[in-house]
């Protein structure tokens, strides 16, 4: 048997917690379009909940209060604007204010191009929030990490998803060279076009370190900021708006642990739809390459 998908992790994950752990998963149309890309088991203990929105992560809430560690699928992360209410005002605060943990795995589920209300990228809210974990894993290993996360502590974990990551069955490695002139620091499926802008540079003659973010919150600047120290320039990549987003963020943390400028670069501020003059996808390898000459001096 081949190694097993991001997508197939993520149903196995899914599938023993429901069936061996009596766990539940709370989501709309979990069964009617395609079990969210596959990524659900067809097993007991899932509820299909109404188009309410507001009212949905309720279910999940107290489902968690009573000890029941709750998955809470939301199809596209622009529903977390309607969904957030309860997760971020009550299930994220509650440890704190009340001594009562309510954790809740939030699957938030990205994607490019599927409509005005269906393509963006969000877990930077979901970032600013005290209380509320928030993590981006995008290869097997990164998932039951995050699963592992998860069952250890008894606070929501915000766990963001990319579709364009699901077919990924490799583990991807954090990379460094002598003399770098530049770090690279990926956020979510920003990790691919990362990657190849790093071939890319490379094929220039230039030396660059790659660093693959999983945990944006809590963010271990302490280990991240060791290349960085070394190249003394940095660039945060994500596929999310640039004002207040998560790239600009961990390039502030960065900056402020090393005293280093470091740069953040993301999608424009501007409508991300299936347009095609309005994808305003994540930034490409070529676009990733000019921003490395733009900031290193080269061109």
């Amino acid at each position: 048997m081949g190694k097993m998908t991001l997508g197939e992790t993520i149903k196995e994950v899914t599938r023993r917690h429901l069936e061996e752990n009596n766990g539940m998963l709370f989501g709309q149309c979990v069964t009617a379009v395609g079990w969210i890309n596959g990524t659900v088991p067809d097993c007991k203990n899932i509820v299909e909940l109404p188009m309410t929105d507001v009212a949905g992560p309720g279910f999940a809430v107290g489902a968690a209060l009573v000890g029941i560690r709750p998955i809470f699928v939301m199809r596209f992360q622009d529903f977390f604007t309607l969904n957030c209410n309860q997760l971020v005002h009550y299930a994220s605060i509650s440890k704190e204010l009340h001594g009562q943990g309510v954790p809740i795995f939030i699957r938030c589920i990205g994607i490019d191009s599927a409509g005005p209300v269906h393509s963006i990228m969000l877990h930077n809210i979901a970032m600013y929030f005290p209380g509320m974990f928030v993590c981006a894993p995008t290869t097997p290993g990164e998932y039951l990490a995050a699963w592992d996360f998860f069952i250890r502590n008894d606070q929501p974990l915000f766990v963001s998803e990319h579709r364009r990551t699901y077919p990924n069955a490799e583990e991807w490695e954090n990379e460094d060279e002598e003399e770098a002139k530049i770090t690279l620091y990926g956020i979510s499926d920003a990790r691919i076009e990362m990657m190849l802008a790093a071939e890319l540079l490379r094929g220039e003659g230039l030396r660059v370190n790659v660093r693959h973010i999983m945990f944006l919150k809590p963010f271990d600047v302490e280990t991240m900021k060791q290349p960085l120290l070394a190249s003394r320039k940095g660039l945060v990549i994500d596929n999310g708006f640039p004002n207040c987003g998560a790239a600009r963020s961990i390039a502030y943390e960065l900056a402020e642990s090393t005293g280093l400028f470091v740069n953040a670069f993301s999608s424009a501020d501007n409508v991300k739809c299936f347009n095609p003059a309005q994808q305003n996808k994540t930034p490409s390898a070529a676009a990733i390459c000019a921003k490395v000459h733009e900031i290193i001096g080269i061109g």
